[in-house]
């Protein structure tokens, strides 16, 4: 398979303004359950490219193009990042936590948070003995119940008057940056960049002036990370007729990886097309061969019993949906230096955009 090549057109893709929702959508934390102030900066930028838009009670969004159209397709992401809840505060004032999501206990020390109150942001640290006053005989690992957060104070109460308090949500602080050769690197590219994929894909739709003969619902999802819980529920709300949705994958080209138990997926190959019993046949084909007729470069990824994402939610609801799911290849998932190749991501938005223009009402998903 040849390679994704970095040209002008690439950078070009993305318009002054699309780089600036880039940016702030990263940089913004959205933890799992609390990811209003996220989505707010997503809702923001899709507005002009859509005819309405509904909230549900959990912070769910969705953007909607055609909404009095019967027949209706949903592109989707999920909106939230992992994170922390402080979980209890010791009398000499040093904070130990409990995981929200998929938080990694090893990555931890000598990070710096953001604790989220009702006064603001606090700033503290993960903290670690020095390597210096560590022994074999008492070197302990990161252990949930071994790290703590830091916040320069002295005793409990110290800690409580900064708004501290018991389920306050603490989150790492590291932002966006372009590495080298196209590289992206950011805290929460899992999953925020399927929001801004999705969003890229209506702003594709309202500037080529692109007539759909569907209603199109562009889900930005809550509560991923622990158990697809906002796309259960608005799958049961919307009620639609396709599904394509979009998250991360492993990039299984770097070291300490197992290309036998992943498979194999590379950044800067291109989308990743997921194969599972979850994924309806005929739409992954239907978005193969939208592939190769728009020679976009491609890769397939097979999953034992679920795909583990949202894709699963929109599948089997409502006595099933057909679905797919479009992954972009990730390099050091749930860390805080987690790396994706923009050209990826543009290949991402495109192969969308051409499958949207491709589905109509008729198109039959019926497997016999």
């Amino acid at each position: 398979m040849a390679k994704a090549k970095t040209s002008k057109a690439n950078k070009e893709f993305f318009s002054q303004s699309s780089m600036d929702f880039i940016k702030t959508y990263l940089d913004n934390a959205s933890p799992t359950g609390f990811e209003t102030s996220g989505q707010k900066i997503w809702l923001d930028y899709i507005k002009p490219f859509i005819d309405t838009h509904l909230v549900d009670p959990y912070g769910t969004v969705v953007g909607i193009i055609n909404p009095d159209a019967p027949f209706k397709v949903v592109i989707e992401a999920h909106a939230d990042e992992i994170s922390w809840f402080v979980k209890y505060i010791t009398s000499d004032g040093f904070i130990h936590v409990c995981r929200n999501g998929g938080s990694d206990h090893q990555i931890a020390p000598s990070k710096r948070v953001n604790i989220h109150t009702k006064k603001g942001i606090v700033r503290g640290v993960f903290g670690w003995p020095a390597i210096h006053v560590r022994t074999a005989q008492n070197e302990k690992k990161p252990e949930i119940e071994t790290i703590w957060i830091d916040v320069n104070c002295k005793n409990k109460k110290e800690v409580e008057a900064l708004g501290i308090e018991i389920g306050s949500v603490c989150t790492f602080t590291e932002g966006f940056e372009e590495g080298n050769h196209g590289y992206w690197i950011a805290r929460a590219h899992d999953n925020r960049m399927g929001g801004i994929m999705i969003a890229e894909v209506a702003r594709l739709l309202k500037e080529n002036k692109k007539k759909l003969p569907f209603g199109l619902y562009i889900v930005n999802s809550v509560q991923e990370e622990v158990g697809l819980n906002g796309a259960t529920m608005i799958a049961h709300r919307l009620k639609p007729n396709v599904a394509i949705c979009t998250d991360v994958t492993h990039d299984t080209a770097t070291p300490m990886m197992s290309k036998p138990a992943q498979g194999e997926a590379t950044c800067g190959q291109g989308p990743v097309i997921c194969i599972g019993p979850a994924v309806h046949n005929i739409l992954r084909e239907l978005i193969v061969d939208t592939a190769k007729k728009n020679k976009i470069n491609h890769q397939l990824q097979a999953v034992s019993r679920v795909t583990g994402t949202d894709t699963d939610a929109f599948a089997f609801s409502n006595g099933g949906v057909p679905s797919a799911l479009i992954s972009l290849p990730l390099r050091y998932m749930h860390t805080t230096v987690e790396t994706v190749h923009k050209t990826d991501v543009e290949h991402c938005i495109k192969l969308m955009y051409e499958v949207l223009l491709k589905l109509t009402p008729k198109t039959n998903f019926q497997y016999m």
